[in-house]
């Protein structure tokens, strides 16, 4: 059978220490991307202030997560036709151009376009990490090395936020270092790649589905403008809405079409006909929902409603890291061991609808303590959950649809990700005007003719007594719907795992332990 002969396809078997080797290149590139994605949000007020362009703030942040999202499966197709390792290096040394010229910005325009080329190289560095540990590891090894992965996706979001804290209040850098930052880590990084990744590329298709590439970029590219800017550049009910929906939907169509007749399909039809890389990438999206949109939105509650600085809330969000990287460690270890995999997103996806139910609860007076453990039980979720979806959906493809299978699935989660965003930020405006309307109606306040411009948490700080009681609980209260919003996408993202069968895992040479086969039957049967 051509899915016998293609799982025994021969490859380089990599002893534990080179691939500590090259997962430390990897790793070091991967934090890179996501620390200077993820450090302009507490210097955005500075750089908008010497820049201008107060309207153009929310184009910083959403051009990274637009080309983020939609370069992803590219990515895998590319690494395909010229090799990993060379798309890998183009990607980081793209990236470190891309802060480099963000640096140097003059206009807010110069900077949203270098912020685009940043999210077309991190979304290369993201997709491409999970593609080459898939290469260099065999399926049933995999989950002791991936959980490093996660670990970094819960670390940048931490140590981002509180590197440009720094940045930012240190006279003698400003806010153009949050972009310098990454350059010696990056040629750090790149060196590390050169001299330890040696993979032998296989020409699978030197054709490029270029018909294919674009439609599938511009229905993503239509998409995540509705959901990055509605509400903000134009009103969701508003000819820009219906006018990118319709172009994002036939644009669908017209990629269905073209990958089904294209002889190297970026994203191949057969992968939708796989159970598994379906239902991990419904879970995925769903994840992503949950992630991002508590990632985003925590800090604000935090700084707000409880009125900590930038770097305190920072602070308070390592719960949830050092809860994240244990998780995803210590179940990669296990998984690594027994083969049994399934357990963990399962119990993964139940957490962190827990967690997100526990967030829904919060008000004004919440302790630290409180604060601590409900976002500790969403980490541990989210550590169970992110890599083990990945390791599924590359446990069950051919090892021709390695890119395309990991790069679909990280897909996916972005894709979630710029969704809980921008509804999370809609129902927060939303619920936080009208609950503020509400309280001041309750308290005989009549606000000015403009309405009570909300600011930045400072601002906040310095409003009289009656006023500033009222901004903190009506902000409370719309935190608590944003949060308790996420429990039933959560609960999706339960239900799409809670399908999976559990495929036992490949160990070297594409054969299958005896274990995980009796894990396969369970898991059939459960399924």
């Amino acid at each position: 059978m051509t899915d016998v002969a293609n799982r025994a396809e021969t490859r380089r078997t990599y002893t534990h220490r080179e691939v500590m080797e090259i997962l430390s290149g990897l790793l070091l590139a991967l934090l890179t991307s996501m620390i200077s994605t993820s450090v302009v949000g507490t210097a955005l007020p500075t750089i908008v202030g010497e820049l201008g362009g107060q309207d153009q703030l929310s184009w910083v942040a959403s051009a990274t997560l637009l080309t983020m999202t939609v370069s992803t499966p590219l990515w895998g197709k590319l690494s395909d036709i010229f090799g990993r390792k060379l798309m890998f290096q183009t990607a980081l040394v793209l990236f470190v151009a891309a802060s480099v010229i963000a640096g140097l910005s003059q206009n807010m325009g110069m900077l949203i376009a270098a912020r685009a080329a940043q999210g077309v190289g991190a979304g290369g560095l993201s997709a491409l990490t999970q593609v080459i540990l898939g290469d260099v590891v065999e399926p049933r090894e995999r989950g002791r090395y991936s959980g490093y992965v996660g670990a970094v996706f819960g670390v940048s979001t931490v140590a981002g936020p509180l590197l440009g804290g720094f940045i930012v209040d240190t006279s003698w850098l400003g806010w153009r270092w949050c972009f310098y930052v990454c350059v010696p880590l990056a040629v750090v990084a790149f060196a590390v790649i050169q001299k330890v990744l040696r993979l032998d590329h296989k020409h699978r298709d030197a054709r490029i589905d270029w018909w294919g590439a674009f439609t599938i970029t511009g229905a993503s590219t239509a998409f995540m403008l509705v959901l990055s800017l509605g509400g903000h550049e134009f009103e969701w009910n508003s000819p820009w809405t219906y006018g990118l929906c319709v172009l994002g939907v036939v644009l669908a169509l017209l990629a269905v079409v073209a990958e089904r007749r294209a002889a190297g399909p970026i994203l191949p039809p057969r992968l939708f006909r796989n159970r598994t890389f379906v239902l991990t990438s419904v879970a995925s999206l769903f994840v992503g929902i949950a992630m991002f949109g508590a990632m985003i939105y925590l800090p604000q509650y935090l700084q707000i409603v409880k009125g900590m600085s930038p770097t305190a809330s920072g602070l308070m969000t390592l719960p949830m890291v050092v809860s994240l990287f244990l998780a995803s460690v210590v179940s990669g270890r296990i998984v690594t061991r027994t083969g049994r995999w399934k357990a963990y997103p399962v119990a993964g996806m139940l957490l962190v609808a827990v967690g997100l139910g526990l967030l829904s609860r919060l008000h004004v007076d919440s302790s630290g303590v409180v604060i601590g453990l409900d976002i500790a039980v969403l980490g541990l979720g989210l550590g169970l959950t992110m890599q083990m979806l990945i390791l599924a959906a590359q446990n069950a493809a051919e090892p021709r649809d390695m890119a395309s299978t990991t790069s679909g699935v990280s897909f996916f989660r972005s894709l979630g990700g710029a969704i809980g965003v921008a509804a999370y930020g809609a129902i927060l405006t939303n619920k936080v005007k009208s609950e503020m309307t509400s309280l001041m109606a309750d308290a005989h306040i009549r606000p000015s003719g403009s309405g009570l411009s909300l600011g930045t948490p400072d601002a906040i700080a310095t409003l009289p007594d009656p006023i500033h009681a009222i901004v903190l609980e009506a902000f409370a209260r719309g935190m608590q719907t944003v949060f308790l919003v996420g429990v039933p996408a959560a609960l999706l993202g339960f239900a799409a795992v809670l399908l999976l069968r559990e495929v036992p895992l490949r160990s070297s040479g594409g054969t299958r332990s005896r274990r995980p086969a009796r894990a396969e039957s369970a898991g059939a049967e459960s399924a």
